[in-house]
Formats: structure tokens, sequence, C-alpha cells
């Protein structure tokens, strides 16, 4: 660290181009951030108060919530300010802490998706097994893995990063602190950092996502000698959530993070990374809660106990 004490701050530069169309972006990312929270607060409420949702595959659900809410919290509250600060910089141990949580979250929602695969495997393709396949232990034990694991690779990302000595220019051209803009400001070389960020991505979202394709392949598989078509809609039904949310985090996510920080582009990758911090986490509680039958009736459940049910207007 005391190579970088040249650069005591950074100045975060990812949207002061647009003049005026930032009051309309603080209004719409500040009504995305509200929905977000209150989206991931409502299925964690509910997975938690209803006990007829307390079982694995809502239980990861719950867990990633939680740690989209932070990723989230990570992220916007900061951005949302800079669009009305003129004064944008960030010190240098406020970047890093950035970086660290965010990179640790999604990490751990990229674990925690691959797991919520292996979930959907075990209950479709191994039935009688269940229970001992995902017992809460197991359980319990995945999710601790899944965040002990993200965090520790964040670890080893943002020493590599901050570890670089930043001797020049202090601009950051994006609205938070991520790995490609802010190591292209170093005035060294980068390339076995870089290697080694690669690599550690290429593991994070390449391993988990072979894996849930796997699963998936059993499943398909599974499902198609199922007999009855009520019964096959039933097992894709308890999928496509996760699918959805799959497809979305894993697409954005290595577009931007699986190719060396010189090609990063900063235009089209900050019109990326705000698909993967914004809609991502926005997506999950919609896709859960618009698709998903048990979670329905238990957010209605949940509005008639508070007194709000139609029926009492």
């Amino acid at each position: 660290m005391a190579n970088s004490s040249f650069v005591t701050e950074f100045l975060l530069v990812g949207f002061s181009s647009l003049g005026e169309l930032q009051l309309v972006l603080f209004v719409i990312f500040f009504s995305l951030y509200l929905i977000i929270l209150s989206g991931n607060f409502t299925i964690i409420s509910v997975i938690l108060l209803d006990h007829n949702l307390h079982t694995p595959m809502y239980f990861f659900l719950c867990v990633l919530s939680t740690s989209e809410t932070f990723y989230t919290i990570v992220i916007l509250p900061k951005m949302l300010i800079n669009l009305f600060s003129v004064l944008r910089t960030l010190s240098f141990l406020s970047c890093a802490t950035q970086m660290f949580f965010f990179l640790g979250f999604a990490v751990t929602n990229c674990l925690l998706l691959g797991v919520m695969g292996y979930d959907r495997y075990a209950a479709i393709c191994q039935p009688l097994h269940y229970p001992i396949l995902m017992s809460w232990r197991v359980c319990g034990q995945l999710a601790v893995t899944c965040i002990i694991s993200g965090f520790l690779i964040s670890l080893v990302g943002t020493t590599l990063v901050f570890s670089l000595p930043f001797c020049g220019s202090n601009k950051v051209n994006h609205y938070f602190c991520d790995i490609s803009p802010v190591i292209r400001l170093a005035c060294a070389e980068t390339y076995i950092h870089e290697l080694i960020i690669f690599i550690c991505g290429a593991l994070v979202l390449v391993v988990p996502f072979i894996f849930i394709c796997i699963s998936y392949g059993f499943i398909v598989r599974t499902i198609l000698r199922i007999p009855s078509t009520e019964g096959k809609r039933k097992a894709f039904s308890t999928c496509a959530s996760h699918l959805t949310v799959v497809i979305v985090h894993y697409g954005c996510a290595s577009s931007v993070y699986l190719r060396p920080s010189a090609k990063y582009t900063s235009g089209k990758d900050r019109l990326v990374t705000v698909t993967y911090t914004i809609i991502t986490p926005l997506l999950n509680p919609m896709v859960y809660s618009l698709r998903n039958k048990d979670v329905q009736v238990a957010i209605r459940k949940m509005i008639e106990k508070t007194g709000f049910s139609p029926k009492t207007l």
C-alpha cells in the first residue's frame, strides 16, 4: 500500500459528461434503488415469516436476496450522491473498500446461483435422497462456503489492484471503483496482476455456469421422463425463475470481466455494468415473485395480516 501513496483519492467521472441528463438519471436510479430494496426486503421477510417457504430452495433465495441487497448498497448510494455532487472524489481507502465489498457480494451471488442449480438438480433428479443431500446442515455449510469463498477471492483481486503504484491520473472513468477502470490508472506493468484476476474471474464465472448447465442437462432429461404434462409443467416452473436470473447475471458479468482491461470501453461497459449492478438485483425479486406461486401466496398472506387486504377496503 505504501507504493500507492502518490494518489490519495480517486475522481469518479462516470456520468459527469451527461450534463442536465444527470438529474433524469438520478430520478430513474433512485426509483430503481427503492424498488430493489423493497423487493428484496419483501422476499426476505416473506421467506422468514412463512413456514411453508422454509425449504432449501427458498433458504438460498433468501441468502441471495440478502447478498444482492448489500451488493446494491455498496454501489448505488455513492452513485446517486455523485449525480448531484460537483466533487465526485473517493479516498484511496474508500475506493479499495468499495471494490472489496462489491466483488465479495458479486462473487457470492455467482456461487449461490451455482448452489441453487445443484439444489434444483437434487430436488428433481434425486427426490428420494433430497432430504439428505440438502439437509439444513448442508444448506448452512454451502451458504457459508459461498460467502467466505466470495470474500476471499475478492480480497485477492482487491489486493492485486491496490498493491500497484498509482502516481498519474486519478480519474476513474466509471461510476464506482471497478477493477478495469482502476487498474488502468496504475503506473506500472499490470500484466501479471490482470492475468491472475482474469483466472479468478474465469473460475468464478465459468465453473459455476458449467456446473449449472450440467445440472440442468440432467434436470431436462428427468423432466422429459415424467409421463404427465402437468408434472412436466410444475417441474419446469420451479427452474424457470432461476434460469432467467442465471442468464442475465452470468451474461452481463462475463462480457465485462472475462477480458483484459485494455479492451475496456467506458461507454459500452458502463451500460453493461448498469445492467449488472441494477437490473439483476431488480430482476431477482420480480422474477421470483411474479413467476412463483408459493411466493405470491405468501405475499398475499403477509398483506392480509397487515390489514391491507382489498377485502378490508
